[in-house]
């Protein structure tokens, strides 16, 4: 039960910085516990939970109010401060991709020679290479989903049937145990994990190997007894060339492109709608999926998958901003240091 007299006095603490009711307040703090099923600790836990709200409330009312390129909302992460929202990440920014052996494969040809004409609009979801969005829970497995997502569009295109692919495979086997370097809830890197997979000899169907660490917060022991997909061995895989929207919209046209960026803004937090174009820096903490390119209302965008269900974002995507002027040429969130996709 929502302790009312400590709420109330918060509340009416607040009524003085801003034109919200307190009972407004309280009654959307309470519709917005029910829908995400939040469950508090203690009334404690209860009290903070519902003061970082209603901070974040106030923040999305000033920035829509800007008339930005995007919008914010509110989500599953609303009552979360920075800090405890920064566990839903996981990119190992900490093992780069030099530290594996060798990166194989041909690197994108880039538009500047001439030898490759790009399409004005790139979307991998509505040609059916994308499975529908998932969810990683409080596990730090971003970098799994980004993998599978990847996987999934070259066997995609190669195969012409779209499957799902199992996160609980990486994040249970894929470590130092069995050949791998990441590390399951701990964070990881997608070049990694597609070296593992040609190692292993391919990866399990979702169906057969279900995703459980979003629940239970850690990897868990490897399963042995899975088989592998026909097809889905990594043969190779591609390291876009950074810092250029040329090569990764050549990379784009090709297939699903994982990506590494910085999510650890408030922000991209809220995000909700629209080509997000705030503040968004390049200390790489989260991996995740692109799926396409394209222009909306006459900005340009990267449209990307995420691994936080369909409540967070533009139903669990997110439109990064496109051009040369995001990072100095890195890409919105760093989104242009650390791509790469699968060759199978």
């Amino acid at each position: 039960m929502f302790n009312k007299m400590i709420a109330r006095l918060f509340l009416l603490s607040l009524v003085t910085l801003g034109s919200v009711s307190a009972n407004t307040l309280q009654e959307r703090f309470s519709d917005w516990v029910d829908t995400h099923a939040v469950k508090f600790i203690n009334h404690a836990h209860e009290y903070g939970t519902f003061a970082t709200w209603v901070e974040n409330d106030k923040h999305i009312e000033t920035t829509n109010a800007r008339n930005l390129t995007y919008t914010l909302g509110h989500n599953q992460f609303s009552g979360m401060t920075i800090s405890e929202y920064k566990d839903f990440l996981g990119f190992d920014a900490n093992q780069k991709p030099s530290e594996i052996s060798h990166l194989r494969g041909a690197a994108p040809c880039r538009a500047t020679s001439g030898g490759c004409s790009q399409p004005a609009s790139v979307d991998w979801v509505d040609a059916g290479a994308v499975t529908p969005v998932k969810n990683q829970g409080q596990c730090g497995s971003c970098w799994s989903f980004s993998t599978t997502g990847s996987l999934e569009g070259a066997y995609f295109i190669k195969n012409g049937n779209l499957e799902s692919f199992s996160e609980q495979q990486l994040v249970s086997c894929d470590n130092r145990k069995n050949h791998g370097k990441d590390m399951g809830c701990n964070g990881g890197l997608m070049d990694s994990a597609f070296s593992w997979i040609e190692y292993n000899n391919g990866l399990c169907a979702e169906e057969d190997y279900e995703y459980t660490s979003g629940d239970t917060k850690s990897a868990g022991d490897c399963m042995t007894t899975c088989e592998n997909v026909v097809g889905s061995k990594v043969q190779s895989f591609v390291d876009v060339p950074p810092s250029s929207d040329a090569d990764m919209m050549d990379a784009l046209a090709k297939q699903p492109v994982s990506i590494a960026i910085e999510a650890d803004q408030k922000d991209f937090q809220l995000y909700t709608s629209g080509v997000f174009t705030g503040s968004c820096g390049t200390n790489l903490d989260h991996g995740v999926l692109t799926v396409g390119y394209g222009t909306m209302d006459g900005v340009d965008y990267y449209r990307v998958k995420n691994s936080w269900g369909t409540t967070w974002g533009d139903e669990g995507y997110i439109y990064l901003g496109r051009g040369s002027e995001f990072n100095n040429g890195a890409g919105q969130c760093g989104m242009l240091m650390q791509a790469s996709y699968p060759v199978v």
